[in-house]
């Protein structure tokens, strides 16, 4: 039987730290974070990235992975955690990965290595170029009319693996879709697909709550000591929530009230976001974590419902 893995998902500020650490001390478990933001070193106050303290002393992996000026994508991660995972596993441990990143998600939960002898280089860097002139709308549109059931399964912002359907599609005639292992729950073991939501009103009070701490952390001067070690501003890794509103600000194209303002605003936006991804796996099973007035309570329901799914060694 495939041994299990445990999954903590849901958006942004929704709890999902917590119940972490306190499973992985239930079940004598080790943590892998499904986040790209927090690979980055250096990078801990807009990250909210767990402190030493906060990790109680759980084996954590996937932050603090990389420096913020080197390159990491999903194939990078998917290596790495896999390899995590088995190690973990190895040592008769349970791996559990928390994280709101759906692209790092799914990379785990599905089998994606397709198609890989496919390949046609001029007509890839053509469909390139047409996003830089276009945008990434423009081509995902393009695989909506040939291919729609993988422009179901890809993230429009997934430019990579959108090019990489519309290039099968291209050379063979033949559908993303159509390639099994693109819909296949990964081989290497089985996930138990938690998801934490909350009521919409009391989520974004916790987001809104969440980045006036950060600004009361220091998030401003996290920003500027970054900028002044030399990273550029351009960076992708400074593209994330917390550090392109706060750029904005430094270079005085707003004010500070409002680079917080704006700050929530997209947070929660990217929150929604979140909740339209995880709510597209059938076989997730949701935790409205408002229903529980302590969180004890709620760690025994969901350690309740991962003893039924090892029972079963099935999906409901």
């Amino acid at each position: 039987m495939k041994k299990h893995v445990i999954f903590i998902v849901g958006p942004t500020a929704v709890g999902k730290t917590s119940l972490t650490i306190e499973l992985a001390k239930a079940l004598d478990g080790e943590v892998i974070y499904a986040d790209s933001m927090q690979i980055y070193k250096e990078m801990n106050i807009g990250t909210a990235k767990p402190s030493k303290q906060e990790q109680e002393g759980i084996p954590h992996y996937m932050i603090d992975e990389i420096f913020p000026d080197e390159d990491f994508s999903v194939a990078d991660f998917e290596v790495r955690a896999k390899q995590h995972i088995q190690e973990i596993l190895s040592r008769g441990k349970t791996p559990i990965v928390s994280g709101g990143t759906g692209l790092y998600v799914n990379a785990l939960l599905y089998d994606m290595d397709f198609g890989k002898s496919v390949s046609n280089p001029s007509f890839r860097n053509t469909l390139k170029e047409e996003s830089e002139l276009y945008g990434k709308d423009y081509i995902y549109q393009k695989l909506q009319k040939v291919d729609p059931k993988a422009a179901e399964k890809i993230h429009p912002n997934n430019l990579v693996k959108v090019i990489r359907a519309l290039e099968i599609n291209y050379e063979t005639g033949e559908n993303l879709g159509d390639f099994k292992e693109d819909l296949q729950l990964t081989s290497e073991f089985q996930p138990i697909l938690i998801g934490l939501n909350r009521k919409r009103k009391n989520l974004y009070e916790r987001i809104n709550l969440r980045v006036d701490i950060m600004i009361e952390e220091g998030l401003v001067k996290e920003v500027k000591r970054l900028l002044e070690k030399g990273y550029s501003k351009e960076l992708k890794a400074f593209k994330g929530l917390g550090y392109k509103e706060i750029i904005r600000y430094l270079n005085g194209e707003n004010t500070l009230h409002d680079a917080i303002r704006i700050l929530k605003k997209n947070t929660r936006r990217y929150a929604k976001r979140q909740i339209t991804w995880f709510k597209r796996y059938d076989f997730i099973k949701w935790f409205l974590v408002d229903r529980y007035e302590k969180e004890e309570v709620l760690l025994n329901e969901v350690l309740g419902y991962i003893e039924k799914k090892n029972k079963e060694g099935i999906y409901d």
